[in-house]
């Protein structure tokens, strides 16, 4: 059917920026011949377009048609490829920049639906308990079925002090609960250090930011001020990612050889790869690395790392397995495209994408409970005129809270320890 002259007008408007936008990008092979226009489905979208203007119940312009378009040909490539308005580019970058007013969560897209990838660490959303994999039913008064990922994170900002109500569905369980939050700002503290026994250090790293790698570095020197490390375990559980870079140092700072990861995509400048440096703040330390279904991207990278290079025992649960690596390429000042433009892969040649990382000890979440003493038992310090100790501190036999109500962090711990006691029953 010949198109007629409004339509033709309107192709050529939208065709005109098409080509002109499309013409610097790279070559992608170079025996690749240029592919002519499918036309038959740009006419179709021209006709589409001109009924939408024509017969839609309201008035459209032709700029929110547009916008629209762009939308859908990037959500339906992956979940995590997007245009980006001038809303959307702005709260992207005071994410990256490290503050922003919300409740804390990163989310995605699972089987359609609004899922929790991680809630960040000393937040509303952690607070309240939050957990990866729950499903997020609706946002205050609104379902989220059809929902995108930007339409999510835009009613759950907002201004600081002000409520929201979000109904969840979690795994295991058979009816939805409804969790009211308080907006805050959110200040996003990548990494933090702490003793957990005397020798043995603990390493949180909550997201990849661009000085993570430095703040690692110094939180290794803190912990080593008193003495070398017996043992440290590495915290990458509910780390939604963030800087490849980022990664890259935090393990190197572990590695003194070997890849760490690398990249492969249909552009030339999207092929990297990623080695260790022989200055290393932490070559020896026996290592435990922590991860479960919140730990995506850059912190996969690490635990993939840190596991095929065999430099430390990674427990816990199976990673989430986002293994894409996404640009932001701005379109003038104030809109941008985020795509999907590579895959990473550890240093063995595994995909981490769907696939995950595999712990090398399962330990699922949970909280360890101590039985009760019936108060029968006689132990020897209970006989009158016992002898007393030797007067040194010694370990009182109970578990501290912290360790108590993580179960997986107290067996990292006591993994530390056994390695430790076969090292020396070796010399």
């Amino acid at each position: 059917m010949p198109l007629s002259p409004t339509l033709r007008r309107r192709l050529g408007a939208i065709l005109l920026p098409i080509a002109l936008l499309a013409a610097p990008l790279p070559v992608v092979a170079a025996n690749e011949t240029e592919d002519d226009l499918p036309v038959a489905e740009i006419q179709a979208f021209a006709e589409v377009f001109e009924r939408i203007k024509r017969a839609y119940v309201e008035e459209v312009d032709d700029a929110t048609l547009l916008h629209n378009a762009m939308r859908g040909m990037l959500s339906e490539l992956d979940p995590h490829s997007s245009y980006l308005d001038a809303e959307a580019y702005e709260n992207l970058r005071e994410s990256t920049q490290g503050e922003f007013g919300g409740v804390g969560i990163e989310v995605g897209k699972r089987d359609g639906q609004i899922t929790v990838i991680t809630p960040i660490d000393d937040t509303p959303a952690s607070r309240a308990g939050l957990q990866a994999q729950d499903t997020i039913l609706r946002i205050n008064d609104t379902p989220t079925e059809g929902m995108s990922l930007q339409e999510a994170v835009d009613l759950m900002r907002g201004d600081p002090g002000t409520d929201i109500r979000l109904t969840i569905i979690r795994q295991g369980e058979d009816a939805p609960r409804n969790i009211t939050l308080e907006r805050e700002v959110i200040r996003t503290q990548s990494v933090k250090s702490d003793t957990l026994a005397p020798g043995y250090g603990y390493l949180r790293i909550s997201q990849f930011q661009a000085r993570t790698g430095d703040q690692v570095v110094n939180a290794l020197n803190e912990l080593t001020d008193d003495g070398p490390l017996q043992g440290l375990v590495l915290d990458l559980r509910n780390n939604p990612g963030g800087v490849l870079q980022a990664a890259v140092d935090v393990a190197d700072a572990f590695l003194d050889d070997g890849r760490i990861v690398y990249t492969e995509g249909r552009l030339a400048d999207s092929e990297l790869s990623f080695y260790a440096n022989r200055a290393t703040a932490a070559p020896d330390v026996p290592l435990v690395v922590l991860i479960n279904g919140g730990s995506a991207s850059a912190a996969e990278i690490v635990a993939g790392a840190l596991q095929d290079q065999r430099r430390g025992v990674v427990m816990g649960t199976e990673s989430f397995g986002k293994g894409s690596v996404q640009q932001i390429m701005p379109l003038g000042e104030n809109e941008a495209l985020k795509l999907t433009t590579a895959r990473y892969f550890t240093p063995s040649g595994r995909s981490i994408q769907a696939q995950g990382i595999k712990p090398d000890v399962e330990v699922v979440r949970g909280r360890l409970e101590v039985a009760q003493d019936n108060g029968l038992r006689v132990r020897e310090a209970d006989l009158e005129g016992h002898l007393s100790g030797n007067g040194k501190d010694a370990e009182s036999g109970e578990l501290n809270a912290r360790l108590r109500d993580d179960y997986q962090l107290g067996e990292a711990l006591n993994l530390l320890k056994a390695l430790n006691v076969l090292d020396e029953r070796k010399r």
